[in-house]
């Protein structure tokens, strides 16, 4: 598990075409859900083990958030935020869809151990420099995914007074922030590495 980590929030369905490719509908107000602390961990070159006969596992790239502050009303995300990071949010895709049609919560697809890791924090860039640059992720050497803020439905600042005003939001919270389109399954063996622009912030193996 990572150090001083309190709430771990993520956005669900916040990338239009990633939506689309699950056939999902579009939210009207930011998706939320949880996961557990314990399911952060490092993606530093490290070996991720994933639950075993669950059914198909995908990964979800995502843009990861460190609130560097407990939130007070009007606050930027720049006044908030110190550090980011890359994530993936692993999801037992067969389980999720089961939970889905029985209308029950998520946690049992999103929340295991292992199910949130995360690369090593860099400063959260300008507003223009986030615009200005993509995230990628690759699988086994091949680029799958490709995100920019742009492209979110809801902006980082609607996102954090969302979460802020109806859960909370505070010092060591993190937010994963939603996935654009690509996901796919995972199986052992795989090898992911995350970049921001040209630079590689992390990479894992699936074990």
């Amino acid at each position: 598990m990572c150090a001083d980590i309190n709430n771990v929030y993520c956005v669900g369905r916040n990338y239009r075409l990633h939506a689309e490719e699950l056939g999902n509908k579009v939210p009207a107000e930011p998706l939320i859900f949880l996961k557990p602390s314990h399911a952060a961990v490092p993606l530093d070159k490290a070996i991720i083990h994933l639950p075993q006969n669950a059914g198909q596992i995908h990964y979800e790239g995502e843009l990861v958030l460190r609130i560097a502050r407990d939130y007070v009303p009007g606050m930027s995300v720049e006044e908030l935020v110190d550090v980011m990071a890359l994530g993936l949010d692993f999801t037992l895709r067969d389980v999720q869809e089961d939970l889905k049609k029985k209308g029950l919560p998520w946690t049992a697809a999103k929340g295991f151990k292992n199910a949130a890791p995360l690369t090593p924090y860099i400063a959260l860039p300008e507003q223009e420099e986030l615009e200005a640059t993509d995230f990628t992720v690759r699988k086994n050497g091949v680029e799958v995914q490709r995100g920019n803020v742009r492209d979110m439905i809801f902006s980082l600042q609607k996102i954090v007074e969302f979460i802020a005003s109806r859960y909370g939001l505070g010092k060591n919270d993190l937010i994963f922030t939603g996935t654009p389109a690509g996901v796919g399954p995972v199986v052992s063996g795989d090898s992911f590495e995350l970049f921001w622009g040209e630079r590689l912030l992390g990479t894992c193996i699936i074990g």
